[in-house]
């Protein structure tokens, strides 16, 4: 217990030192989180749940040490997962796996001081992409791994206020259009990205059955407003939500065919409301089979 309070106080006032010295937040978390792993990792031998518990506490403090100076949340989340990949590259910790430690530690450290769940849901993704490409990781897997991770912890946190159905979709939105917006901009795979969002918020919200099934609608819109928003490539992104509602179906004894035609009629909904061209394009994506199960569309709307 005593060296966890000590990473955590080391890296949060770490933090602190270096933004006030240099005011620049993404630098300060990413040289204190790095640091700090690579000194804990060589120094302890950490292996197993001990360096679980630090990788997961580097990203608390960070966002903890950001917020105590008025800094930005989203650089913090930024910062704590590019720096939890430099500090833990040459050990034993699966990228993947320290990309989702990293994230879900941020969303829940945010939540816990009442920050913006969508400032740091775009920060960790950004920084899931950025770190894959310094450190030679495939950039898809870790956009899917971040988005996954980012939106499952952000469904724990909603699920644990007791926000359900109509309540949680309203509530997690403004995360899921923030963590597409990232991956667009930060030139990650959007397909990737929107397969992970709709994964994650499954696994997050633990919903079954018609909830479930509503659930995998409203977010699969929101995937594809959001790609809109940002100009990214929407049949990419509906086609990466079908293919989330299909695993997360798997995961959950859900009908995968439900779910499949849950998320399409989602995004062909969402496509209804930007342009005609725009349903097109998400139709001629969604047609057919998709990871193996036909995928029925249901048309939402007549123009």
């Amino acid at each position: 217990m005593e060296a966890r309070k000590s990473v955590f106080e080391s890296v949060k006032d770490g933090v602190v030192g270096s933004i006030k010295g240099s005011g620049d937040v993404v630098k300060a978390v990413v040289d204190t989180v790095s640091g700090t792993l690579t000194h804990t990792i060589k120094g302890t031998s950490a292996v197993g749940t001990s360096l679980i518990d630090a990788v997961s506490d580097v990203g608390r403090a960070a966002i903890r040490g950001v917020t105590d100076v008025g800094g930005d949340v989203g650089s913090a989340a930024k910062g704590a997962v590019v720096g939890t990949l430099r500090g833990t590259k040459e050990t034993g910790v699966e990228a993947m796996d320290a990309i989702k430690m990293t994230a879900s530690s941020v969303i829940k450290a945010t939540s816990d001081v009442s920050g913006d769940m969508g400032k740091a849901a775009q920060g960790a993704i950004q920084g899931a992409i950025t770190g894959a490409k310094e450190v030679g990781l495939n950039v898809a897997d870790a956009t899917a791994a971040a988005a996954n991770s980012v939106l499952k912890a952000t469904g724990e946190v909603l699920h644990g206020t007791g926000k359900t159905g109509a309540a949680f979709i309203e509530s997690s939105s403004g995360v899921v259009r923030s963590a597409i917006h990232a991956v667009v901009e930060v030139g990650g795979d959007v397909g990737s990205g929107a397969q992970g969002v709709v994964l994650g918020v499954l696994q997050g919200t633990k919903a079954g059955g018609k909830e479930a099934l509503e659930t995998i609608s409203a977010t699969s819109s929101n995937v594809v407003k959001g790609t809109s928003d940002v100009a990214g490539d929407i049949a990419k992104a509906a086609k990466g939500a079908v293919q989330g509602a299909i695993t997360g179906a798997k995961e959950i004894s859900l009908d995968t065919t439900e779910a499949a035609s849950a998320a399409a009629t989602g995004a062909l909904k969402a496509a209804g409301e930007i342009s005609s061209q725009a349903v097109q394009q998400v139709r001629n994506a969604l047609t057919g089979t998709i990871s193996g199960v036909k995928v029925v569309l249901k048309e939402p709307f007549k123009k």
